[in-house]
């Protein structure tokens, strides 16, 4: 009986072993980037956005970095997402409004036909920056699991706000108000 206690005490000794030091995720893995101003940098509340390039419909180049020191609305979704629709209107209304950049990433790689995005553009009268993620590159990097997906950062450069989910005028309003 021993015995059998002994082996079973050192399998799973092994096993937490093999855990730690094979299979668990690395501890600084989610604080590889580093940037010597501004911290951290991530997808969460307090870090400073992760950078990326893409490109418009009218074919210009669009990197998050070129808008430092204004204030960022970053809205992840996709034509065919019902709380997207709905959001879209009080986001043209809240640019339109406000002193805030608008930077609304279509998930170009979930549309069933990328024309979709245009024609949608049209029917809602957007005028805000509609960059294309056409291989999800960025989607992936800020780890987007939900459509909508909208980040509030600040003109310091440091995501203050996450919400996965449609917003409305108000919460928009609310949220940016407490942007420096």
């Amino acid at each position: 009986m021993k015995k059998w206690v002994l082996a079973i005490v050192i399998v799973g000794m092994l096993g937490l072993v093999v855990y730690e030091y094979v299979l668990a995720p690395s501890a600084g893995s989610t604080v590889e980037k580093y940037d010597a101003d501004t911290g951290k940098i991530g997808n969460r509340k307090g870090d400073t956005p992760l950078d990326f390039k893409l490109t418009t419909l009218e074919g210009k180049t669009v990197k998050l970095s070129d808008f430092k020191g204004e204030r960022i609305m970053l809205n992840f979704w996709a034509t065919w997402c019902p709380p997207c629709r709905a959001e879209m209107p009080d986001m043209q209304k809240f640019q339109a409004n406000n002193d805030v950049l608008v930077l609304a990433v279509n998930l170009t790689d979930t549309e069933s036909d990328p024309a979709n995005v245009q024609k949608f553009i049209d029917e809602y009268e957007l005028t805000f920056t509609v960059p294309l993620d056409e291989e999800s590159e960025v989607a992936n990097l800020y780890q987007i699991v939900a459509y909508p997906t909208t980040f509030m950062i600040d003109s310091k450069g440091r995501i203050q706000f996450v919400m996965m989910g449609a917003m409305n005028y108000d919460m928009m309003v609310q949220q940016f108000e407490m942007l420096e």
